[in-house]
């Protein structure tokens, strides 16, 4: 049997399963689910909690720099898909609080804090057996990843699946809602000056609109156990 590749990069836009994929996959071949967008949402909590403005942006680098960022497996055993330590302490469902959700896309449009967190999440990956989900991944986090994945799926399939999730959550659903904040979250995304959106010539492209989920698991597992080591 081949080796599996140790470091997977995968990438994709808002809403096209790339995170939900990645940890099924993870779970299957035993490796560590890394959602990269974790550490942004730690940093927003960190912030917040301290008084540090969002908008300012020397004290949220400062901050960030100062911040001890680690992922790990499900420890508590409450379906979590890892478990987020800030500073030392499980902060993994605090992050996904309605303020920090407010405020995540301006600490993660900062450059000061995307540079550094970059040594945590690098960190990371040098631990091996990693599937790492993101959205400049493999462009800037692990350029050199040994496999590297684009998740795509049509604007219209992800807004319809980002509206059935929310139902089953019991919360509100406007799909047509859900589908502009999409694009606006596209546009932003791949026009950014700090780490865009990019698909890389290297990396594996899948396209999910007119697969089911599970379908998507099953077709990323084997575009993993299709790959070869370099020679």
């Amino acid at each position: 049997m081949l080796p599996l590749p140790s470091t997977i990069a995968v990438d994709g836009p808002a809403g096209s399963g790339k995170s939900t994929v990645s940890f099924a996959v993870a779970q299957r071949i035993g490796y560590l689910f890394v959602d990269t967008g974790a550490f942004y949402r730690a940093i927003t909590l960190l912030a917040l909690e301290q008084g540090v403005e969002p908008h300012n942006s020397a004290q949220l680098v400062s901050l960030a720099e100062r911040a001890e960022l680690d992922m790990t497996p499900d420890l508590a055993g409450d379906k979590r898909q890892y478990t987020l330590l800030a500073n030392g302490r499980d902060r993994t469902w605090d992050i996904h609080s309605p303020n920090v959700d407010a405020y995540v896309s301006v600490v993660a449009s900062n450059a000061g804090v995307r540079a550094a967190i970059l040594d945590d999440q690098r960190a990371l990956a040098r631990r091996g057996k990693v599937i790492m989900a993101g959205r400049d991944i493999g462009t800037v986090v692990l350029p050199d990843a040994d496999l590297k994945i684009y998740i795509d799926a049509s604007l219209d399939k992800r807004a319809e699946r980002r509206c059935q999730q929310r139902i089953r959550n019991g919360e509100p659903a406007d799909l047509e809602a859900i589908r502009r904040g999409l694009a606006e979250r596209d546009r932003i995304d791949s026009g950014r000056d700090v780490a865009p959106l990019l698909r890389t010539p290297d990396a594996v492209y899948l396209d999910t609109s007119n697969l089911t989920l599970d379908q998507s698991i099953e077709a990323t597992y084997q575009i993993i156990q299709a790959w070869n080591p370099p020679r």
